[in-house]
């Protein structure tokens, strides 16, 4: 309805590596390059935005945060992410030692890390018989089916030891793929950037840290603090100004900020 040309990359890669943020970032970049690069479509040089939430989130942000110096030739006009999971070790530490609804995401993060650096991270040693059976419930499923087999869980309950998460090696994987600790580069084009101030599920104190640094950079930043008290509504609330500050950037309105 906005005119807009579409292109959804398959951000968790070949091996769904969900959790490993930076590798979405550089394949949602890579995504753009290949639309871009297909003749028929008549895209070579059009304008660029990209938007997600939660998950969708950790690629785009990352690729906002990566574009600069990994894919420089894109004409990237904005970028609009929410309920950014942007430390993953406050992630494994808030959803992941005491029973929680949503352990089943923290769980699977692991997993989709074990697969990116399966050398290093090799989660699936480290799990007792319960752990197993809900890793083959939740590896390859949807986001139904990764809340449903993690329900009530934790990871004393389904690891035979916790070493692993205790390793120095660990906590560098993630930091690797949190934003907050990415330091090498800003986005070169202007981010709108929405919560729930209260969301459980990410680091509020994170994406606020990461909007500063950017803020500081001189990156044109809108953050939006959506007046509901979770994730999942917060994505509904804050998602129609996302696209309106896409389209103004697609129009060429020069963006505001409240730095």
């Amino acid at each position: 309805q906005r005119g807009w040309t579409i292109a959804i990359p398959d951000h968790l890669g070949p091996n769904s590596s969900y959790g490993a943020a930076r590798l979405g970032g550089h394949i949602t970049l890579d995504n753009i390059r290949a639309v871009q690069n297909l003749d028929h479509l008549n895209l070579k040089n059009s304008p660029v935005s990209m938007a997600g939430y939660s998950g969708g989130a950790m690629a785009t942000a990352w690729a906002a945060a990566l574009a600069s110096k990994y894919a420089p030739e894109l004409d990237i006009v904005g970028s609009a992410y929410g309920g950014t999971p942007m430390d993953l070790a406050w992630m494994a530490e808030s959803l992941g030692y005491e029973p929680h609804p949503v352990f089943g995401l923290a769980m699977a993060a692991a997993l989709g890390l074990e697969r990116e650096y399966p050398e290093r991270m090799p989660v699936t040693e480290q799990l007792n018989a319960r752990g197993l059976e809900v890793r083959d419930q939740i590896a390859n499923g949807c986001t139904n089916e990764i809340l449903r087999g993690g329900t009530g869980l934790s990871a004393p309950m389904v690891a035979s030891t916790l070493s692993l998460a205790e390793d120095p090696v660990t906590r560098e994987i993630l930091n690797e793929n949190s934003l907050v600790h990415y330091r090498d580069s800003v986005p070169n084009a202007p981010v709108f950037e929405w919560h729930s101030p209260t969301d459980a599920l990410v680091s509020v104190p994170a994406i606020e840290s990461t909007n500063r640094r950017y803020c500081d950079a001189g990156v044109p930043v809108t953050s939006l603090e959506t007046p509901t008290p979770d994730h999942l509504s917060a994505a509904v609330l804050g998602l129609p100004a996302a696209l309106d500050f896409l389209d103004a950037r697609f129009a060429g309105v020069p963006a505001g900020s409240n730095c």
